[in-house]
């Protein structure tokens, strides 16, 4: 697909069947690491995101920034299931997974995404750029030049930002040296 700028005038359904593939190809590597339980399914998770970004009237300067936004909120959307789900259940049956921050997956498949979530939100205080860039690459699945695009910086940058990111967020969740 062609990274062309896209108009405000372009309608939202156009928006969406241009993007809508690879969106739900996102969404089933987020699901497929959630609970085995998991309620939402890839074509709901997609639909309620588009939802969520349908009222904004902004002006989308290509295609990876709009992934990039999609995926978080879609992150969103995931974790606020999550909290739910653990106020019905008191803890949701949650077990602690280890995160492997190398490659941004678990050994058993699922993450805790409230845990992850309070962490890239103590990160995006320190750092609000190295926290959009471990949501761009792990919740988005862009590149690093896709990012260094979205977020108009450079590759190098990006790579320091990932580095440190993911150093901090280890130590957050008890997986880093301390």
């Amino acid at each position: 697909m062609p990274d062309a700028p896209s108009t405000s005038s372009e309608p939202p359904d156009e928006l969406m069947q241009l993007v809508y593939g690879e969106l739900r190809q996102l969404a089933s590597a987020y699901l497929a690491r959630e609970r085995s339980d998991h309620t939402l399914q890839p074509t709901a998770l997609v639909h309620e995101a588009f939802v969520k970004l349908s009222p904004q009237k902004k002006r989308w300067e290509n295609r990876s920034q709009f992934i990039g936004v999609a995926a978080v909120a879609m992150r969103r959307i995931l974790v606020d299931y999550a909290r739910k789900h653990r106020s019905e259940k008191r803890g949701g049956g949650a077990r602690r997974v280890e995160l492997d921050l190398a490659t941004m997956e678990t050994t058993e498949g699922a993450i805790d995404l409230v845990r992850m979530d309070e962490a890239l939100t103590g990160l995006a205080k320190l750092s609000a750029r190295q926290a959009q860039v471990v949501e761009l690459r792990f919740f988005g699945g862009l590149t690093n030049d896709e990012i260094a695009e979205v977020l108009a910086v450079s590759y190098r940058t990006v790579e320091n930002d990932w580095r440190f990111a993911r150093a901090w967020l280890k130590e957050q969740l008890g997986e880093g040296p301390g």
